[in-house]
């Protein structure tokens, strides 16, 4: 049985294309094409369930078309409009450091070395120049730069990122207080 700790989100399968079983597939990592896996993970009823990737092809940066073993025809395919499709832990593990995105650390547990554990990754939030790490701090959400000059360590088997921030950028003392 596959956990959720041992996956990760890469996306979505919006609806069929074409008559054969082709899925459009919306992804945010595209570790599938740059990872030697022969499959893929989707969530069914609240289960992962692995299907084989029979052929793929990119349409865009962010969308391709998948064709799962089994899924021939539009009306098989249909069953997987709007699943979320998840991607193998161990087989991201075996992409360098350069080549993970940051979907990846969505789920690990963050540390700071002056103010200890902060709390889990739920998202990274890429839509500005600077990347951010959202952390659930006690209920509320923390937004800390992911900068590789903060990241002192990353620590894949435990899913724990240690970072040393600079003084001043948490005021967590402040958020007690509130």
């Amino acid at each position: 049985m596959i956990r959720k700790e041992e996956v990760y989100k890469i996306g979505i399968f919006n609806k069929p294309h074409g008559i054969h079983g082709e899925l459009s597939f919306t992804f945010t990592d595209d570790i599938f094409d740059r990872v030697e896996a022969e499959y893929l993970i989707c969530l069914l009823d609240g289960i992962f369930v692995p299907f084989f990737i029979e052929e793929y092809r990119f349409r865009s940066d962010t969308t391709a078309l998948v064709k799962l073993e089994g899924v021939d025809t539009a009306e098989r395919a249909r069953m997987f409009t709007n699943i979320e499709v998840y991607f193998p832990m161990k087989h991201a593990e075996e992409a360098g450091p350069g080549e993970l995105s940051w979907d990846f650390f969505v789920g690990f547990r963050m540390e700071e070395i002056h103010y200890g554990k902060l709390g889990e990754v739920t998202d990274v939030d890429t839509a500005t120049l600077n990347t951010l790490f959202v952390v659930d701090y006690k209920g509320e959400e923390l937004l800390i730069p992911a900068q590789e000059d903060f990241i002192i360590d990353i620590d894949r088997k435990h899913k724990v990122i240690t970072m040393d921030l600079p003084e001043g950028l948490l005021a967590l003392d402040d958020m007690e207080e509130v």
